[in-house]
């Protein structure tokens, strides 16, 4: 990589890590649906523009593959913003950031059953790595947001799990069924779509108070800094260095994720918090190819 190509990487995950930070200062006040909704309605009022400006037929693309583009839509964007929405209502931006770090264990995991794509025993290694982390985290009741019961924590965890599968299994479905649709199309239709599934839910259960100025912040923030500019430079990365060299993003997203909570809302980062995330990281790299090693092994 080169060195705007290394700035560009850290920057998006550091876009990706704040946006974990932005979600808890604003869900509270607009509940999960309403800012999921407003979230993706302004992220397509931002990208539609850029996408309309450029000349390789991204138009006529979106319109063309509109039926996979809402799926992915659906399944990357609109229930993931909500559950990862409602998970900021009872746990910290640091856990929820850590929990999004095991996208790639559970893309693994779809690749086998529906690809019938091979795990070698160093992949087999790392999700079972990956996964205990996992389940330590959901454990330790220790890094919880002060306050939140048992019962809603477990929610909570359940809905980050359940964003990160979503994640996974649309990353495969764009792969098999976009993958020669100009990204900026899918990335823009996508938010169209989420816009659109949001609207009615978030207008029914918009909150009854005017949220405060910060929540406001903190909405516009995730909208304009997070969703929007973050494709650009994510797709600007996969242009300039591909698809593998950018998913190393994902590793350091709960980096940046934690190192926000502890400076801008006081979290704590404990012992058992680091142990989890690191096996979740050492896992995500073998199960990957970024760690390698050799093995005479076949796959299973």
């Amino acid at each position: 990589m080169k060195n705007r190509d290394i700035t560009c990487l850290f920057t998006l995950a550091a876009l990706w890590g704040a946006s974990y930070l932005f979600m808890r200062i604003g869900a509270g006040e607009f509940g999960a649906l309403t800012m999921a909704g407003a979230r993706a309605a302004g992220a397509t009022l931002l990208l539609l523009p850029l996408l309309a400006a450029r000349q390789d037929g991204g138009l006529h693309a979106l319109r063309h593959h509109w039926k996979p583009i809402a799926l992915v839509g659906i399944t990357n964007s609109a229930l993931p913003f909500v559950l990862f929405g409602f998970a900021a209502l009872s746990i910290n931006a640091s856990l929820s950031a850590i929990f999004n770090a095991a996208t790639p264990l559970y893309a693994a995991i779809i690749g086998l059953l529906w690809l019938r794509e091979d795990i070698s025993a160093k992949r087999a290694t790392g999700l079972a790595l990956g996964f205990a982390g996992v389940l330590w985290l959901a454990w330790d009741n220790a890094s919880f947001k002060d306050g939140a019961n048992t019962f809603a924590t477990c929610w909570a965890i359940a809905a980050c799990m359940a964003a990160t599968v979503l994640y996974a299994f649309s990353a495969h479905y764009t792969r098999q069924y976009l993958a020669d649709v100009p990204p900026l199309a899918v990335a823009t239709g996508s938010q169209l779509i989420s816009a659109l599934v949001l609207a009615v839910p978030a207008f029914i259960w918009r909150p009854v108070a005017m949220p405060s100025v910060h929540a406001w912040v903190a909405l516009l923030a995730l909208t304009v800094i997070c969703t929007a500019l973050a494709y650009v430079l994510f797709f600007r990365l996969i242009a300039a260095v591909g698809a593998s060299s950018t998913m190393t993003v994902p590793f350091l997203v709960p980096a940046f994720g934690v190192l926000w909570g502890l400076l801008f809302l006081d979290e704590i980062f404990t012992l058992k918090m680091a142990a989890g995330s690191s096996l979740i990281v050492l896992g995500t790299a073998l199960t990957t190819g970024l760690i390698r090693y050799s093995s005479r092994t076949s796959a299973i």
